[in-house]
């Protein structure tokens, strides 16, 4: 095909905008739907459209030589972030029956793509995006796309590099920019995992475009795209292509499944399904004791007459709050407690001043809520009575009841009885280790119980321990050994399969520590002892968290000794000196609303320096996704493959499971691959987590 030039693009570009520019055509938006390896698009060629903000998919596609994986995110209005595993039916995962049998070629890959762009009247949606960069780079490509929708009727044009862009029918446009776009780098870098960035937008191009209709049957769209791709460079093969174009159909079986057919290359029928849900609007009927009713006139008028223990009673079926300690005088009542049922800051502390309106006389004008943390004092909330009693009858019209509360410091205070913080504490817990892509199993994962005891010494000191008690796995498949490879790198974590399967019931933890606010908007803990599955000894951390600041400094310091997993109490003779000085900012920008950025620079168990970024977004229902990169001295061939680590993970409340409000929550990782480089201690107490109530994210 004769490369197209811009003028051509240009002309046919406006010739469709003003043949389907009539009014008619300006109906309901005709929506979006995934591609085949997931993402917001058509079949195989990628668009400009984004989905709803906090909108999820997890995505299967099948077809002759690949199947796809994929879960896709739209992280925020302007950012669709996807990962995806493909199975290459072609290919083995390699040619040695004893390492991975007759499994097929297992490869991962991410996407992002970003709105330049918002639609108007006249003008399309804009977006850039690139393709499974990363990682081995079957797929890698980046495009720049164009959308415009008519009603019912969404075109979209693209150019496509990289994988995209292989039919080679238009001009590199930086190729005049810039001598070095015009030859696209070949091969990974490295043993994979590495972002090549210097291949971005480089090499041949390609035209694509498609249409997405929207037919007067509400759940089916139809859609059509000319391929940008010739498949003949593709991984699984050379694949005939009898057509340039591809053609599909998705039938919405409800609000949450697509079905999807569709036609490739004039020759290969597919099919896919895809799952949606909102993870802002997520949510989960509570049958909680409703709050109670405020009212003017007060149950008794002198505090000699409170009811203490229908109180404290009150305050925790009602308002999820434990009452550890008090003080009451005339006109003020001081409790110190933690909070266990209602995640969000505003509803708990609405519910613990109603639940005090209700009991307390009018003499008492102030409530102060002392909230604890590891028996620490994290945040004081100060209600003024009068006018959360105001505010909760409507006395007043547009006084909002969080108007009366204010964040402060713990104060210190004389309490009425004695405060016992000493003895014996019992729990426990489920966990979940999980992952994919393995040689032996695509999934591989561990289920069961973390067992947790303490005794607490003084109000400041404890002992603790936790008893991990394995009751699923199937990690004993695991046989990928590294020892083979001579690249002087400690082996830190490499030894995960002699740990994991060592024993079905393990010592995860056995420790002291000593914990305490050093002055106000610091605190300091000190520990000792086993501190995680892999490594045990001493260390401490000090932290700068002032309340409801965006930002906090800490430093944590470790020196720790590798455990044995011969021998549950014994140590290897490895050792080393490790810690972290650590920046966690929440972004006050809207456009980065409800995100968490944590910066730690420092040494790692294998003794490389380096920097770790940590992004998190969390979501109206409390949901949280994070992403982390470790970037350490080490080279890529030492580390091997992956290059460097990585990993991803989601957080979920239990309340949305439940049909009463509680405020724990559980943790789904995914790490790709680990390696022993940019490997940090698994520390058993932060005081970030203990001291979260201070500017709560996680809550």
């Amino acid at each position: 095909m004769k490369k197209l030039n811009y003028l051509t693009l240009s002309l046919l570009a406006c010739s469709v905008q003003q043949a389907l520019a009539a009014d008619y055509f300006w109906q309901s938006p005709a929506g979006s739907s995934q591609m085949a390896q997931g993402g917001t698009g058509l079949i195989q060629m990628p668009t400009a459209r984004h989905s709803t903000e906090g909108d999820f998919y997890l995505n299967y596609s099948d077809s002759q030589e690949y199947r796809f994986w994929s879960a896709s995110l739209q992280l925020y209005p302007w950012l669709e972030t996807t990962i995806r595993y493909t199975d290459v039916r072609t290919q083995l995962y390699s040619e040695d029956p004893s390492f991975s049998g007759n499994q097929t070629y297992k490869d991962k890959g991410i996407d992002v793509k970003l709105r330049l762009w918002q639609e108007s009247l006249y003008v399309p949606e804009l977006s850039v995006g690139v393709r499974d960069f990363g990682g081995t780079g079957l797929f890698e490509s980046e495009f720049i796309a164009a959308s415009k929708r008519f009603g019912p009727v969404d075109l979209h044009l693209g150019l496509g590099w990289g994988y995209l862009g292989r039919r080679d029918n238009i001009s590199n446009p930086f190729c005049d920019l810039n001598d070095r776009f015009c030859d696209r780098p070949g091969g990974v870098s490295g043993s994979g995992g590495k972002v090549e960035y210097k291949k971005f937008f480089r090499g041949p191009t390609s035209l694509y475009a498609g249409i997405e209709y929207q037919t007067p049957w509400a759940p089916l769209r139809l859609k059509a795209e000319y391929d940008g791709n010739t498949y003949l460079q593709d991984f699984a093969g050379a694949l005939a292509q009898d057509s340039d174009f591809n053609f599909a159909a998705v039938y919405a079986l409800n609000d949450a499944f697509d079905l999807t057919v569709n036609y490739q290359r004039g020759n290969t029928f597919g099919f896919g399904v895809s799952y949606k849900l909102n993870f802002n609007s997520i949510s989960q009927v509570k049958l909680d004791l409703p709050p109670p009713e405020v009212s003017e006139k007060r149950a008794v008028d002198r505090i000699e007459l409170i009811d203490k223990a229908a109180l404290a009673s009150d305050l925790y079926h009602h308002a999820g709050f434990v009452v550890n300690n008090y003080k009451l005088t005339d006109d003020e009542l001081v409790l110190t407690g933690r909070q266990v049922a209602y995640r969000h800051e505003d509803v708990a502390m609405e519910r613990v001043g109603r639940v005090l309106a209700k009991y307390l006389p009018g003499s008492v004008k102030s409530y102060r809520i002392v909230i604890e943390s590891a028996r620490l004092p994290v945040v004081e909330t100060h209600i003024d009575a009068e006018q959360f009693i105001a505010a909760s009858t409507a006395q007043q019209p547009g006084l909002k009841v969080t108007d009366s509360f204010t964040r402060e410091n713990p104060q210190p205070h004389q309490w009425q009885t004695e405060q016992d913080y000493t003895g014996l504490g019992l729990g426990s817990n489920f966990f979940w280790i999980q992952s994919f892509g393995n040689p032996e199993s695509f999934y591989m994962y561990q289920a069961g119980l973390l067992a947790n005891a303490s005794y607490k010494l003084t109000p400041n000191f404890g002992v603790f321990g936790t008893a991990k008690i394995n009751l699923l796995t199937n990690f004993d498949h695991f046989n990928y050994k590294v020892d083979s490879f001579d690249t002087g790198v400690p082996r830190v974590r490499t030894y995960v399969r002699e740990y994991v399967t060592r024993s079905d019931v393990t010592m995860e933890n056995l420790f002291t520590q000593w914990a305490d606010e050093l002055s106000p908007d610091w605190y300091g803990q000190l520990y000792a002892g086993y501190l995680e599955t892999m490594f045990g000894g001493v260390g401490g951390e000090v932290l700068y968290r002032p309340v409801d600041s965006s930002l906090a400094f800490g430093l944590d310091l470790n020196y720790v000794k590798q455990r044995s997993y011969e021998k549950e109490l014994a140590f290897f003779d490895y050792k080393t000196v490790t810690g972290h000085l650590s920046a966690y900012w929440q972004p006050q920008y809207s456009w980065l609303k409800d995100s968490l950025v944590t910066v730690s620079v420092g040494q790692y168990l294998a003794k490389d320096k380096g920097v770790t970024l940590e992004f998190a977004r969390r979501f109206d229902s409390g949901i949280i996704v994070g992403a982390y990169g470790a970037f350490t001295d080490m080279s890529a061939e030492q580390y091997g493959e992956g290059s460097f680590t990585k990993g991803f993970y989601v957080s979920i409340p239990f309340d949305l499971f439940s049909l009463k409000s509680s405020t724990g929550r559980g943790r789904l990782p995914w790490v790709p691959i680990s390696r022993d480089g940019g490997q940090a201690l698994h520390r058993p107490v932060r005081l970030m987590d203990i001291t979260e109530a201070r500017a709560p994210f996680y809550r």
